[in-house]
């Protein structure tokens, strides 16, 4: 019978990571520690969720690919700082996304096995489509992480034109700062509820005792947007010198409006050459079969006839 070769093959492999699991993750490593430590200092957020079962869990699973690739404090940092711009604040974002990584770089590629034991294909010819199996694996993660990023940024640049309009009128009503970012952040929680939760963050740590500029810059730091980064150096910069702060968000409202207008225009132009290939490759042919189909079914009756 062919098809025990690879079932053995595959229950080999499996067990081989089962048991390589169980070897590695007898002790506590020093990376992991070091990883939680840098965590805690790192920790910009007032508010984070309690630990759950399916975080330790990952936690646990990350554990075996810490220690045998360790991770330096620079790695970690930057990793952190992009899981914020993802919107993942938890203290065990870099561990669960250790954990998630390890798991497609097993997974992908016992399901490539798997799949090829269905379709009966000799095992000796199948290196090539394990190897894919292991790059989809080890790309997977980081494509979803980018897409993420690049969604909720998107994202939190579509509301700001509203929170800040919200804003302006909040201040010149009388509100503080405080208070208008509250008001802001209640009114928008329906309609666009990441820069909702992200003025709400804010909210949070001036009330636990931040000052106003240590968390703007936070809020900065945390989202990755060039909009809200240059929003938040203009109120630094007028609670700083003590300038009208519902005039300079006006003022920047009117910027960004004309800078989300240059980027629709430019997007525009963009559109009609990314339009080419599509109409060259699917629309052309059928357009010159349909044109010129009739005169050629009449030419080649034309000369078979004679």
């Amino acid at each position: 019978m062919p098809i025990i070769i690879p079932v053995s093959i595959f229950i080999f492999v499996v067990m081989g990571v089962v048991a390589v699991y169980l070897v590695i993750c007898g002790g506590t490593g020093g990376v992991n520690e070091r990883l939680k430590q840098l965590s805690n200092q790192d920790r910009k957020t007032a508010a984070l969720p309690k630990e759950s079962p399916v975080a330790r869990i990952a936690e646990k699973m990350a554990e075996p690919i810490n220690r045998i690739i360790p991770t330096s404090a620079s790695n970690v940092g930057k990793l952190r700082k992009q899981l914020l711009f993802a919107g993942f604040r938890s203290q065990n974002a870099p561990m669960n996304y250790r954990a998630l990584q390890l798991l497609s770089l097993v997974v992908f590629p016992l399901a490539t096995i798997f799949a090829l034991m269905l379709l009966g294909r000799p095992f000796q010819g199948s290196m090539p489509w394990l190897l894919c199996g292991v790059l989809v694996g080890y790309l997977t993660p980081r494509k979803l992480l980018d897409s993420l990023i690049d969604r909720r940024q998107h994202e939190l640049r579509s509301g700001l034109a509203d929170a800040l309009d919200l804003l302006v009128v909040s201040v010149e009503a009388g509100l503080g700062l405080n208070q208008a970012i509250v008001r802001v952040s209640s009114e928008l929680k329906a309609v666009h509820p990441e820069i909702s939760e992200e003025f709400d963050l804010v909210n949070t740590e001036i009330r636990i005792g931040r000052a106003h500029v240590e968390a703007l810059r936070n809020l900065a730091e945390r989202t990755g947007v060039d909009d809200l980064r240059g929003l938040c150096a203009m109120l630094i910069q007028a609670d700083r010198f003590g300038t009208s702060i519902a005039r300079g968000i006006r003022v920047y409202s009117e910027s960004l409006r004309t800078r989300r207008r240059q980027r629709a225009e430019q997007a525009a132009q963009k559109a009609a050459v990314k339009l080419l290939l599509p109409l060259a490759v699917f629309l052309f042919p059928t357009l010159f079969i349909a044109l010129l189909g009739p005169a050629a079914l009449q030419l080649m009756d034309a000369f078979g006839g004679r």
